[in-house]
């Protein structure tokens, strides 16, 4: 059985502001009240299902969770037709908070851009949702969950799970919410990496979907980069191989190394050096040490520092190898054509020429695999020098496609625009 969540779908997005961009340098001391120390993982702020025993989900380990809980946030209403709901899928260390305060730590949803009233995923319009993955730290099980079994935190004991697995605890979430087939899944990195998997592991309850700045596979250079960030936890010695919670320690040396390597892979050069060039910190000169000399050393560090107090590191290690195991043409005899057989699904693919972390060529290979099996597919490389992080900030032409692209499949669709738009 299913346990209903207390809250009701569909409240109103508050019209949030970005007070910063992604990139950045910011002054500010880290959150007060830190993730270790709140009751987000358990008992989120956000909406949440859970579905019990009687209804375990199989992994692609051919393990099972049961019980499991999944953590979501909505905005906006379901029409009576039960047409205008997008499912926006987040990033690694994303969560639900899509376009609202975050709890824990105070700021804007990390889309606050893109999504909320009369901006380009219109709340005013369209029935959002927005869950925390399986394996996430923010309400949804995953390692730093309790084992009903054990009554201890799950640490390494949880099952190791991939990108289907969380594709396929959304897909419960949906149908919990009595949604048939979603007018949109939308997403950017992993979150497009979730899109891919929706479009085709449920081709007939995907209306459109929109992968943004991702792939159809993780190359050997990401999980590289994945590898060095699993390990800084890892030799980090509070992290008590992965007993940290139950021993009442933090690996928070580790996880801030892993996220500052991580942050680099976001950026692109051009916008590290505009951004902070060689600029010195304090008194511009240089103090010959080991202290923050340059700013871009300085911006690293709080970005290390912040991280620790939203984020799980153990739920790190599991969502990171989910990634680096995600691979759509090996789980379709090596074609990734395959894999969209017969859809009748409206694809948005978007690149930004400066990702380096998810060039554009993966895209294109995506569009390829599209154009064999004669899907409907549109394809848009923004021109930005921002890198990765390209997709969470700013970009008009990006918000202009996405507006198009939305607007002319709803109109297919027969969703009325917002009231005096």
């Amino acid at each position: 059985m299913e346990f209903a969540d207390t809250t009701p779908p569909g409240p109103a997005v508050p019209d949030a502001r970005v007070s910063e961009r992604a990139t950045d340098v910011v002054l500010e001391a880290a959150a007060a009240n830190p993730l270790s120390g709140s009751n987000e993982i358990e008992t989120p702020s956000s909406q949440v299902v859970r579905f019990a025993a009687d209804k375990p989900l199989k992994l692609e380990s051919q393990q099972t969770l049961a019980p499991f809980q999944i953590a979501y946030q909505t905005y906006g209403a379901l029409n009576a037709a039960r047409t205008n709901a997008i499912l926006v899928c987040h990033a690694l260390t994303g969560d639900q908070y899509v376009a609202s305060k975050h709890p824990v730590t105070g700021k804007p949803g990390w889309w606050s851009t893109l999504v909320g009233p009369g901006k380009p995923v219109d709340t005013d319009r369209f029935f959002v949702i927005c869950a925390n993955i399986l394996g996430g730290c923010m309400g949804s099980t995953g390692p730093a969950s309790r084992s009903p079994h054990t009554g201890k935190i799950y640490g390494l004991d949880f099952p190791v799970i991939t990108i289907g697995d969380m594709v396929d605890a959304q897909a419960r979430l949906i149908d919990h919410l009595g949604i048939d087939q979603l007018f949109s899944v939308i997403g950017g990195s992993m979150g497009g990496m979730q899109v891919l998997e929706w479009a085709a592991r449920y081709k007939d309850r995907v209306y459109t979907a929109v992968p943004v700045a991702t792939a159809a596979w993780h190359s050997a250079q990401n999980i590289a980069f994945h590898e060095v960030g699993r390990q800084a936890v890892m030799a980090d010695p509070e992290w008590a191989a992965g007993k940290y919670q139950e021993e009442g320690r933090t690996p928070r040396r580790g996880l801030s190394v892993a996220r500052m390597a991580a942050h680099i892979t976001y950026l692109s050069e051009e916008a590290l050096q505009r951004k902070f060039g060689r600029s010195f910190q304090g008194k511009g000169q240089r103090t010959f040490s080991f202290d923050a000399d340059f700013q871009v050393e300085s911006y690293l560090r709080h970005q290390g520092s912040t991280f620790v107090d939203r984020f799980d590191p153990n739920s790190y290690l599991y969502i990171t190898r989910a990634m680096d195991y995600f691979d759509m043409a090996a789980e379709h005899d090596d074609v990734l054509a395959n894999a969209f057989r017969g859809t009748q699904t409206r694809f948005c693919v978007v690149s930004f020429t400066s990702d380096w972390l998810y060039p554009t060529r993966e895209s294109k290979a995506i569009v390829t695999a599209l154009n064999a099996v004669a899907a409907n597919v549109s394809f848009v490389e923004i021109e930005s020098d921002k890198g990765h992080d390209a997709f969470l900030l700013e970009e008009r032409e990006f918000f202009a496609t996405m507006s198009g692209f939305i607007n002319s499949a709803a109109a297919k669709r027969g969703i009325a625009p917002a009231r005096g738009r």
